[in-house]
């Protein structure tokens, strides 16, 4: 009997990158292969069946790919998240901590209307850090985030339970215990 593929299958693990000690889960090989890119996107869209949501929101940078992939299949709008600098015109800015310092992603003060209900995307969950500054400015902008979808979490690094404690949906399609 042939086993039916699943995620982790397309995810191709690299020992040592960026740093000594971590595994780089590279969802790119996910994104190459037509049948496991569809297979991503029809699962995470799967919770949120007969979910009205108005735009979808995704993080720099493969939170884009996704995004637009889903907002395609939802025939709704798509709005990028960027690292600071990258967007045009009027933006507003939300700084967050990382494992190594802080960073600062934008996004354009008009891409939001008040009351729209929001389904943020990207391919990983680690610390959280990016999603939470993500939800920030969505919610400062009137949003109302509906879920959190990625394809990878790692839950060793706390990124689900820091955005469950904002009260948070998250949904992701597979888990790497550790680093």
């Amino acid at each position: 009997m042939n086993k039916q593929p699943e995620i982790k299958d397309y995810i191709r693990n690299i020992v040592d990158f960026p740093h000594e000690g971590i595994i780089f889960r590279d969802v790119t090989t996910l994104f190459a292969d037509p049948r496991g890119f569809r297979m991503a996107i029809d699962q995470l869209l799967h919770p949120y069946a007969g979910v009205r949501f108005d735009k979808v929101v995704g993080l720099e940078a493969r939170g884009f790919i996704l995004g637009g992939a889903i907002a395609h299949q939802l025939s709704t709008g798509f709005v990028p998240i960027r690292k600071k600098g990258k967007l045009p015109g009027a933006v507003i800015s939300e700084e967050y901590t990382l494992e190594y310092g802080e960073a600062v992603v934008e996004i354009h003060d008009d891409a939001i209307t008040p009351g729209e209900k929001i389904l943020l995307v990207d391919d990983l969950l680690a610390t959280g850090g990016t999603a939470e500054a993500g939800i920030k400015l969505v919610e400062r902008l009137g949003g109302e985030i509906i879920g959190c979808a990625f394809v990878v979490d790692l839950p060793d690094l706390g990124g689900r339970k820091k955005l469950e404690d904002l009260g948070m949906e998250v949904h992701a399609l597979t888990t790497y215990e550790g680093l």
